[in-house]
């Protein structure tokens, strides 16, 4: 079972790869789409690069979940994600912290949950539940 140091490390390298972007620019706490640039396309193709490197299976929407949020209006109201929402978010995402978000659950920042660091952990997650 790898450390999460070395889970890093290859998740580091394959964003490098599939943003073509600077080592030294993908810290655990950089944001996919506003740090380091990522738009929608990108995630199908980060996806493919982490299960070939990790050897693992993702399920479509399981790491980055689609428009979790379109059509629920129990979910959304005034740009805010809901109580409702925030279940919602822990249960298709557990991987995922939240805390700061909940002090501000202002849906236009919705795309700043999608970090280094939450990659890392949803990785570490799968790896554990692939060796039990």
């Amino acid at each position: 079972m790898p450390t999460q140091d070395e889970i890093f490390n290859k998740v580091s390298a394959t964003l490098v790869e599939a943003l073509n972007v600077d080592e030294e620019d993908v810290k655990l706490t950089s944001t996919l789409q506003g740090d380091l640039g990522a738009e929608s396309i990108d995630f199908l193709d980060i996806v493919f690069r982490l299960e070939r490197e990790f050897g693992i299976k993702i399920p479509r929407g399981e790491l980055f979940p689609e428009s979790i949020f379109q059509g629920e209006h129990d979910f959304v109201a005034n740009g805010k994600v809901t109580t409702k929402g925030l279940a919602e978010l822990r249960e298709r995402m557990p991987f995922a912290d939240l805390n700061q978000f909940e002090k501000n659950p202002d849906l236009s920042k919705l795309s700043d949950l999608f970090t280094v660091d939450l990659i890392t952990r949803y990785i570490q997650g799968k790896l554990k539940a692939k060796a039990a």
